[in-house]
């Protein structure tokens, strides 16, 4: 089968003669590229490349590497992280990790990384020995003005709110169920309740 397409030209069995073009001189790297022009097919008017096995493979050593990111940082939520330095990490540029990122959890890294934040922040505001500018810190964040306005965002109510009445509602709970149970959820990302249908 064979598809004109103005000067290229795809067949299924390619030959150097076929792909004039793709005689670099370099025998590895026109293997290359004749094995990239035969894949190319065309489908509705456009070339899309066939999905092969080696693409599949490579997805998988991506999340891999998301997934070492992603428990990076619930391991050192504390420590000062940026973007770029998680990228590095993963083998990315910044902007390709976040939104691989985003696609592969559903929020980006520094979303992930205040959620964690706020969760811990929340546990130790519930014990009540520490006070909100404490705990702040204590959880990596360097402005009080930005933790007090992402725990709004993320729990609905202050810290101070919820350190005055955060341990009464867990009482007796055990801590893996308080956990579940205070998980933060962004006021936005909050389910409604169903209406009872009678």
């Amino acid at each position: 089968m064979a598809t004109s397409l103005g000067c290229f030209r795809t067949h299924e069995h390619a030959t150097l003669s076929t792909f004039p073009a793709l005689n670099t001189g370099n025998v590895d790297r026109d293997e290359k590229l004749r094995s990239r022009a035969t894949s190319a097919t065309l489908v509705s008017g456009t070339i899309s490349e066939v999905t092969s096995g080696s693409a599949a493979a490579e997805r998988l050593r991506d999340l891999a590497r998301l997934r070492r990111v992603r428990d990076r940082i619930d391991r050192e939520y504390a420590q000062p992280l940026n973007v770029e330095a998680l990228a590095r990490d993963a083998h990315m540029s910044a902007g390709h990790f976040s939104r691989e990122f985003r696609l592969a959890y559903g929020e980006s890294p520094y979303s992930y990384l205040m959620t964690r934040r706020i969760e811990r922040a929340m546990a130790l505001l519930r014990r009540g020995d520490l006070s909100v500018t404490e705990v702040c810190f204590e959880v990596g964040c360097a402005s009080l003005g930005t933790f007090s306005t992402r725990f709004v965002e993320l729990v609905g109510m202050p810290p101070s709110t919820y350190r005055r009445d955060g341990a009464s509602a867990t009482a007796g709970m055990p801590s893996c169920v308080a956990k579940q149970v205070t998980k933060p959820t962004r006021n936005r990302e909050a389910r409604v309740a169903e209406p009872q249908l009678a």
